[in-house]
């Protein structure tokens, strides 16, 4: 059950601090202190639409309850003019679903839109990066996401302030009703893809490809609760792009024991400094940047550390056969 209800509050590109004209979805769940921090930067950046989901608590949590109820009330104290609607679950649903959910109905109400979580702390650069991006590519279907994050520790890729990238990162991001209405949770393309050319022709490296069917296939299995790797499943089986900011624009502080995902703490990702963007200058070309997503993938999903047992088993089996030659070559 839900309860959703809709009110009003009383009261070259440049980086504007005026007013957004473009709505937010803020996702809340059980973190008072985060969600007042992201609620405080959304508040600096005053949407004229605020929609806000949260799921249900669940009955086996002590205190939860209380705690749910006062994120609620948190992620709506508006105090400039705006539009407030909001769904909150009276039952749990899940990561999955409340989340998917929450941006379905979102969705149903705004042709595009800025998302954030309870734990992503935007730059208040943020805000216009996403707005102008969203303008810019509202009829370009090759485009499907635009982030927030950036894992390049520094790197300028390109000449311009974003690049294009294959990795949708969440931690803050916005979109299009456009690509979310071909947002399969249950991905059901998979099976059917994964034995395909496609999917092979997909991934130069092998060890992205192998790690990447291990998710999809527990996610096809049902085995994760979570909706953001069914969206990024959905994302590359269509081809779309993900604008990526020269600067970090978002940092995730929920890291730690109360997160649902990201419960370990001192990860690198952790708290990632934030950097403004300036003007915002735009490529020439809507091409990915293959050198960017290797790094991604190597220094966000763990690639590196993949390949390092594979290596050394290579440097092992060429040593072995140049030792055995050697030694062939001795005996002759």
């Amino acid at each position: 059950m839900l309860v959703e209800t809709d009110s009003t509050a009383v009261s070259s590109d440049f980086i504007s601090s005026s007013p957004l004209q473009v709505a937010v979805l803020f996702l809340v769940f059980n973190r008072p202190d985060t969600t007042a921090q992201v609620f405080d930067a959304i508040r600096q950046a005053k949407p004229p639409r605020l929609y806000v989901a949260a799921d249900g608590p669940r009955v086996a949590r002590k205190g939860e309850a209380e705690k749910v109820a006062k994120v609620r009330e948190i992620a709506t104290a508006v105090d400039w003019p705006c539009e407030v609607k909001t769904l909150f679950r009276q039952e749990n649903l899940g990561c999955k679903y409340a989340v998917s959910g929450g941006l379905n109905w979102f969705f149903e109400h705004e042709e595009q839109g800025i998302i954030l979580e309870d734990d992503c702390l935007p730059h208040p650069d943020f805000f216009t990066f996403c707005e102008t991006l969203l303008d810019r590519y509202a009829s370009d279907h090759r485009v499907w996401v635009i982030t927030g994050d950036n894992f390049q520790n520094g790197v300028q890729r390109g000449d311009a302030s974003y690049y294009f990238s294959r990795y949708n990162h969440v931690w803050g991001w916005a979109s299009w009703r456009r690509a979310w209405q071909k947002a399969d949770m249950e991905i059901k393309f998979w099976p059917e893809w994964k034995t395909s050319a496609e999917w092979a022709a997909f991934w130069a490296d092998s060890v992205a490809r192998n790690y990447w069917e291990k998710i999809f296939d527990r996610i096809y299995r049902a085995e994760i609760d979570t909706w953001d790797y069914p969206w990024t499943a959905s994302v590359w089986y269509h081809g779309g792009l993900t604008a990526t900011p020269n600067a970090n624009l978002v940092s995730n502080i929920g890291f730690g024991p109360d997160a649902t995902h990201t419960v370990n703490s001192g990860s690198s990702l952790e708290s990632l400094a934030m950097k403004a963007l300036g003007r915002i200058s735009h490529p020439t070309n809507i091409i990915r940047d293959v050198t960017a997503d290797q790094v991604v993938f190597d220094h966000v999903f763990g690639g590196q550390a993949q390949r390092f047992p594979r290596n050394l088993m290579l440097l092992f089996r060429r040593a072995l056969y140049t030792f055995l030659h050697t030694l062939r070559r001795e005996q002759a």
